[in-house]
């Protein structure tokens, strides 16, 4: 059962006709699991950096952990969308400031994927990729796209060559003993940094550094990490095969378990 909340409140046909016209907005989505999320610390500050770069005013710590807990109520585990929006602020008249409005989404807890990902290189650059914005057209394109030429999914390649993030979710390579980022601009994931944090902690080599496709064939390993699925492997980019390596998912798998979840 999905239930969607504005400020507080259940969402009217007012709310979701603006959200359906006016293609402006910000967000971030996560599993609750026993009434915490790990790395809720990092969900909020990408709700509040959204916040004043698009609406011009943040929402507030307070008042965004409020609203998450008037929408989940009793339950202990889901899946929640934080949405941002101004019913102020239209496709005629984009000017207005002030703090957005926030929609709840709530939702049963996906399944996470399970791994020999098959990935489609696609040259695509999301706009304003620092940001989990509304703008999802390019994102679905591209995955039907893949989906249509026999791939599971889609991995992005700039302009410039360099490898930057799939269409909802963040990449990492082996190389070696060393886990290797790409650098590149895209959207900074939540699971991406609670599992460099985690892997730090344990000392186990980590770089960022652009990866071009050429860059491939010197990776033994690929996965892929986002809140709903911390570790996945992935069995191809193209046509670069991958052999699996359970050790490493299931490292990476730990480690996310490592971080505790904080209490909304």
């Amino acid at each position: 059962m999905v239930k969607l909340l504005v400020d507080g409140s259940p969402a009217t046909e007012a709310d979701l006709r603006h959200q359906a016209l006016v293609n402006y907005g910000a967000y971030t989505s996560f599993r609750v699991e026993s009434g915490g999320v790990r790395g809720l610390d990092l969900h909020l500050e990408r709700l509040e950096s959204a916040a004043v770069e698009l609406f011009g005013q943040v929402v507030g710590d307070g008042r965004l952990r409020a609203l998450m807990r008037a929408a989940i109520g009793p339950r202990q585990d889901a899946w929640l969308r934080v949405s941002l929006f101004s019913d102020a602020l239209s496709n005629r008249d984009p000017t207005a400031e002030g703090a957005p409005r926030v929609m709840v989404g709530v939702f049963d807890p996906p399944s996470a994927l399970g791994g020999a990902v098959r990935l489609q290189l696609r040259t695509y650059e999301r706009e304003a990729p620092h940001l989990k914005h509304v703008a999802t057209l390019g994102l679905l394109r591209a995955r039907r796209a893949a989906k249509a030429a026999g791939f599971d999914d889609a991995l992005f390649v700039g302009r410039d060559g360099r490898i930057s993030e799939g269409s909802l979710w963040n990449i990492g390579f082996l190389s070696g003993d060393t886990i290797v980022w790409p650098e590149a601009p895209m959207l900074a994931g939540v699971t991406q940094a609670l599992l460099s944090e985690g892997l730090r902690a344990q000392g186990i080599a980590q770089t960022t550094r652009p990866v071009t496709v050429a860059d491939l064939s010197d990776f033994s390993a690929a996965f892929i990490c986002n809140s709903a699925t911390p570790a996945a492997s992935i069995a191809a980019i193209g046509d670069r095969t991958f052999e699996p390596d359970p050790a490493l998912i299931d490292r990476l798998t730990e480690t996310w378990l490592s971080q505790p979840p904080q209490t909304i």
